[in-house]
C-alpha cells in the first residue's frame, strides 16, 4: 500500500508579504521542506504539491471578499505570488516532488483533487495509477485548501491524515471548525496547527 504527501498551496501569496499571507505560513513552508527532503525516497512512495494557478476565477476574486467563497487577488498564474515560497520552491523544483498539480485556473477550486499535472491528469487518476492507497495532507491554510483536499481525497478512496504540525491556519475558529469537519470525515490527524490569526 503506498503512502504519499500532499503539499497544499506553499505560495508566496500565502505566507507573510503576499495578499493573503497566513501568519505563520513562511515558518511552514520552511517546516515543509524539510519534511520533504527527510522524507524524500524513505516513507513516501510519492511527492506531490498543488499550486494555485488563477487565470479568470470569476467571483473567487473581489474586492470586498468574504474571506470564504471570495478572496483578495491572489496567485495569478505567472505571477511572483504564485510562486513557491523560497524555502520550499529549491525542493519542489528537485526530484523530491514527483508532480505539481495546478488548480483554480477558471473557478476557485480549493481542492487539489481540482487540480491538473502539465499533461491534464487528476490528482486521483494520477495518484491511482501508482498504487496510491493511503495520503499524508500539509500545506496552506488548514481551515481551506487543506480541508478541501483531505476531504476529497477521503471522497476519492484514499485513507487520509492531516500532519497539523505542517499546517497553518487563518482563523482559530474556522481552523477549529475544518478540524472538526475533517475528524467527521473519518480523517486521521496528528499535532496542532500554527493558527497567529
Amino acid at each position: 500500500m503506498g503512502r504519499a504527501l500532499i503539499v497544499v498551496d506553499v505560495q508566496k501569496d500565502f505566507c507573510e508579504g503576499g495578499s493573503i499571507p497566513v501568519k505563520g505560513g513562511a515558518d511552514r513552508a520552511h517546516a515543509i521542506a524539510e519534511l520533504v527532503r527527510r522524507s524524500a525516497g524513505d516513507g513516501y512512495a510519492h511527492i506531490v504539491a498543488t499550486r494555485d494557478h488563477h487565470i479568470d476565477p470569476g467571483g473567487h476574486f473581489s474586492d470586498h471578499p468574504d474571506f470564504q467563497n471570495s478572496f483578495p487577488v491572489h496567485c495569478v498564474a505567472g505571477s511572483e505570488g504564485s510562486d513557491f515560497h523560497p524555502d520550499f520552491a529549491p525542493v519542489a523544483a528537485s526530484e523530491a516532488v514527483d508532480e505539481v498539480f495546478y488548480k483554480g485556473a477558471h473557478s476557485a477550486s480549493k481542492s487539489g483533487f481540482e487540480g491538473s499535472a502539465g499533461d491534464g491528469t487528476s490528482m486521483a487518476d494520477w495518484l491511482h495509477a501508482r498504487g496510491v492507497s493511503n495520503l499524508d495532507v500539509v500545506g496552506i491554510a488548514t481551515d481551506h485548501c487543506v480541508k478541501a483536499t483531505a476531504l476529497d481525497g477521503a471522497k476519492a478512496g484514499f485513507a487520509v491524515q492531516v500532519l497539523l504540525d505542517y499546517t497553518a491556519g487563518v482563523a482559530r475558529d474556522t481552523t477549529d471548525s475544518a478540524i472538526d469537519e475533517m475528524r467527521q470525515a473519518g480523517i486521521a490527524l496528528t499535532g496542532e496547527p500554527v493558527v497567529l490569526g
